[in-house]
């Protein structure tokens, strides 16, 4: 019941991700965070399998960070989508050699100088797409009419964090088994950061 969405806004980009990790019927744990800050300007939002989505995302934010000390300088977030795509695209046609594919859907979200904010939706076959709002998980069919409905070009930033909190409150109220917690992270010309969280329990 993963959710994960994101949207771009006026001078920023931002990812809200559930923070429940399950397995089958049991919740393991309620603060888990699904939205790694790959280096000082991009995040990455994740959803699947748990191990695909920790090896997958710690893999390539160690290979972000190689690129920019090899060269000096980082990868754009463009760069940086393609990347990802490549390397999903790799595992999944090694499948046939006995190399299972990474089962993990990413929200990859950036700040460029010349180029401003943008988002990237990278599925687990390997499709990218430069997108103005997206989402996975079962939380996606809620978050994404929401937004269909209320999303707008050059939103403030508090009318992107009212949207998300709608979306969440949609999640809440509408899916049969709803994760109570979110996070919610930005990054814009300041750099990437951990803006809130939305919990409605205890953590785990």
């Amino acid at each position: 019941m993963e959710c994960v969405f994101g949207l771009v806004g006026d001078g920023f980009a931002l990812i809200a991700a559930d923070s429940s990790a399950v397995n089958s019927i049991l919740v393991h744990k309620s603060n888990e965070d699904k939205i790694m800050v790959l280096d000082s300007h991009k995040l990455l939002g994740a959803s699947g399998e748990a191990g695909d989505r920790a090896q997958f995302t710690e893999y390539i934010q160690k290979n972000v960070h190689l690129y920019q000390f090899r060269n000096g300088i980082p990868l754009t977030t463009a760069a940086a989508a393609n990347f990802t795509r490549g390397e999903l695209a790799t595992a999944l046609r090694k499948f046939c050699f006995g190399q299972s594919p990474y089962f993990v859907n990413i929200l990859l979200a950036g700040y460029d100088k010349e180029v401003g904010p943008s988002l990237y939706y990278i599925d687990y076959i390997a499709t990218l797409h430069k997108l103005d709002k997206g989402a996975f998980g079962y939380g996606s069919y809620f978050s994404l009419s929401m937004m269909d409905r209320h999303y707008r070009n050059g939103m403030s930033l508090e009318q992107a964090i009212d949207l998300v909190d709608k979306c969440i409150i949609e999640i809440r109220s509408r899916l049969v088994v709803a994760p109570p917690n979110f996070v919610i992270k930005i990054v814009d010309q300041n750099g990437a950061r951990e803006y809130s969280r939305r919990e409605s329990i205890p953590s785990v």
